[in-house]
């Protein structure tokens, strides 16, 4: 109650449009959880909940709570998902389909792999790519670098940045809500706008898609 009270207070606002639960937390009985998160909503504090980096079993176990309990519903869950890591088509993003709730993806661009700043020589055009260490853990591997250059070619046939073609691919998914975007650079956000207006052809879609190698999922 205080955290929420002091980002309100920093915020400027009376409350939280959806507020989301960056990880599940094995050290707290899940009930708990989501009976203080629905404290939040009855307070009138926040409107909406989420969740994040939920295992889909999870999930399944916070749902059933919350219906027995009379609980607030998640509403969205935000999940790692992008070009070079799909794992979660296997049994999140059906869960969330079913239960009408919406998804949205972090490291939309692959912490900038899928921008293209990334070479397998372990160089880059940024001082991010260069010094990333996680982002070599996770996006680094030959099969990443397989949908990377296939990304930068149809790109380049379409004459678009490849970060934009990787934006449209999650914007055209089916239970996709929004990819989570950052940005240090106004141009950089104008770019990343311009994803709205991409419709990947059928063609595009399937080549993109065919260069994945699936992986173990990673939590």
């Amino acid at each position: 109650m205080a955290a929420i009270d002091g980002s309100l207070k920093r915020l400027g606002v009376d409350h939280i449009d959806l507020y989301i639960q960056h990880g599940y937390d094995p050290s707290t009985p899940l009930e708990e959880t989501l009976r203080a998160m629905d404290d939040l909503v009855r307070a009138g504090k926040v409107l909406h909940i989420g969740a994040s980096n939920y295992k889909a079993w999870q999930l399944a176990k916070a749902i059933k709570i919350q219906a027995t309990n009379g609980l607030t519903p998640f509403t969205s869950m935000q999940v790692q998902y992008n070009l070079v890591y799909r794992e979660e088509e296997r049994e999140m993003i059906p869960l969330c389909i079913d239960q009408g709730i919406g998804v949205t993806a972090w490291s939309a661009l692959a912490r900038g792999f899928l921008a293209g700043n990334r070479t397998p020589d372990g160089n880059g055009a940024t001082l991010r790519a260069k010094s990333d260490a996680m982002a070599r853990q996770i996006y680094f591997h030959e099969a990443d670098f397989v949908v990377q250059r296939e990304l930068a070619q149809i790109a380049a046939d379409r004459g678009l940045g490849p970060m934009q073609v990787a934006l449209a691919w999650i914007l055209g998914r089916q239970g996709l809500t929004a990819p989570i975007i950052g940005a240090t650079k106004l141009p950089q956000l104008e770019e990343a706008f311009g994803a709205l207006d991409i419709i990947l052809t059928t063609e595009e879609i399937e080549r993109l898609e065919q260069a994945y190698t699936p992986r173990s999922p990673a939590y």
